[in-house]
């Protein structure tokens, strides 16, 4: 038997509910978004190997941008409200304190968008150009 089919958000919104309490900048090559795990899981880790843009009521804000290390440290702590995973569009993650959206340029991306894991179950998602909700990026 092959491993069941994908399907597109089913494990990002397993985050709504969950509060993002931690915003880390590793090195100059990518960043950690944190979440309350549940049933004592610990927390729940995004790791963006491409800048995601930050969304807020008055504008949206790119990694070039100066001020954006502190739009993304001002949506902590925020809960997640909804997420939504798509082709075309990639990942959105939307808070009550703004929303966190990763759909890169093809050129922008080396080997993977982003990863998650950190659930009680121990399921996790890499997410590749060409691929999945970025099959656009091929």
């Amino acid at each position: 038997m092959g491993t069941a089919a994908y399907v597109p958000n089913e494990l990002l919104s397993r985050l709504v509910g969950d509060r993002m309490y931690s915003v880390e900048f590793v090195l100059n090559d990518y960043l950690q978004l944190r979440f309350d795990g549940r049933l004592g899981a610990g927390p729940v880790t995004l790791n963006c190997y491409v800048w995601p843009v930050v969304q807020t009521t008055d504008r949206l804000w790119h990694e070039q941008d100066l001020g954006y290390a502190d739009s993304l440290r001002r949506l902590t702590p925020g809960t997640v409200t909804s997420t939504c995973e798509s082709t075309g569009a990639g990942i959105r993650i939307d808070l009550d304190t703004g929303s966190v959206v990763i759909h890169p340029a093809r050129e922008d991306v080396y080997v993977e968008i982003a990863e998650l894991r950190g659930f009680h179950d121990k399921a996790w998602m890499v997410w590749r150009p060409g691929e999945d909700s970025f099959e656009d990026l091929a």
